[in-house]
């Protein structure tokens, strides 16, 4: 080749090169800054929430997640934990109020599993200390799964060699493993590691381009509003309880709150704080499920905890940041697993 070819070919393969590097993609750069003040209240979400009543360990984990989806927990065999807070759908059932034995519907939204193991404490006025606690209330409530005893919930887990089994190895140290307890704590213990890290905890921990411009300033008009006095955390919420319709009368409540927990008139209207995680994902809204969309419940929490009155450009903005809140879903986690099999001794559903 002589020198003229070779120098054209140089030029050729120089050009395309340039033209190559200008077409990439360069990485997105952040134009918005969060002071770091307005950070301060907030942490990425735990691996896991540990217990010192509750060591995890595989085996009770897998005997918590087999306990999580058995309908014959319910006296009609039509009901799980897993019905009312499926975990395929961001652990709820979107609907304002479940429908539990005998078609029944209770009074309150069920809230979502996911993250729930690390709050101050369970149920929406906080009458369970922790999600074992939590755990035994469903199964009972004549309203909810129907069993009508502890002996009948343990008689059941008793008909099945695969739950024998199943509890032997989840508590070895134990003689008689198989109580409505070890029940709880198993199922406690397949909830504690029900974590949806999102986008968040991705910016808490140092990558900037995690959450964009846009959220950002959702963020920033989410702590001017004043949405942080109580949705703080590595949760967003879920650790106080606090009056609904703090500032203003809240339209149309007639339930007490935590007051029929504690019987203190100081708790009269005081529900717990919802976190904030998922939120996105799970509608409706309120204790009671009365509030459809996410973009009302912020302007009417705005409205009646804050004496605040959002514009639909703040609103949105602050929908925005919320959205950086969905988590992935555990998918492997979360699983159906293979049930034991029910023998002649099993009771059998009973519908009234």
């Amino acid at each position: 080749m002589t020198l003229k070819p070779l120098l054209a070919l140089t030029l050729m393969l120089a050009v395309f090169f340039v033209m190559g590097c200008g077409n990439q993609q360069q990485p997105a750069v952040s134009k918005v800054n969060i002071p770091a003040e307005k950070l301060n209240p907030y942490q990425p979400l735990p691996d896991i929430v540990i217990s010192e009543n509750n060591p995890l360990t595989p085996e009770k984990i897998e005997l918590g997640r087999m306990l999580y989806f058995d309908k014959r927990l319910s006296k009609s065999h039509e009901f799980s934990c897993n019905s009312c807070h499926d975990l395929k759908t961001y652990g709820v059932d979107n609907s304002p109020v479940s429908t539990g034995h005998k078609n029944q519907t209770g009074t309150r939204n069920s809230p979502t599993v996911y993250n729930a193991a690390g709050h101050i404490a369970q149920f929406w006025d906080g009458r369970a200390m922790d999600v074992e606690e939590q755990a035994k209330g469903p199964v009972l409530n004549p309203v909810e799964m129907g069993m009508p005893s502890e002996a009948r919930v343990v008689k059941t887990l008793q008909s099945m060699p695969g739950y024998v089994d199943a509890f032997r190895k989840a508590f070895p140290d134990e003689p008689n493993p198989i109580t409505f307890d070890n029940m709880a704590k198993a199922i406690g213990a397949f909830e504690r590691k029900l974590i949806t890290p999102s986008r968040w905890d991705e910016f808490l921990n140092g990558k900037e381009t995690a959450i964009t411009d846009e959220e950002k300033n959702g963020f920033i008009k989410f702590v001017e509003v004043g949405c942080v006095a109580c949705h703080n955390g590595p949760y967003l919420g879920g650790n106080a309880f606090q009056k609904l319709g703090l500032i203003n009368n809240w339209p149309g409540n007639e339930d007490p709150g935590r007051l029929l927990a504690t019987h203190n008139e100081l708790d009269e209207d005081k529900f717990k704080v919802a976190s904030l995680r998922n939120v996105e994902k799970t509608a409706p809204y309120l204790h009671d499920g009365s509030i459809a969309d996410l973009e009302t419940a912020v302007k009417m929490m705005a409205e009646y905890q804050l004496d605040q009155t959002l514009s639909d450009e703040d609103s949105k903005a602050i929908v925005s940041f919320l959205k950086s809140l969905t988590g992935k879903l555990p998918e492997a986690y979360i699983q159906e697993p293979t049930l034991p099999e029910s023998t002649p001794d099993t009771p059998l559903p009973e519908m009234d």
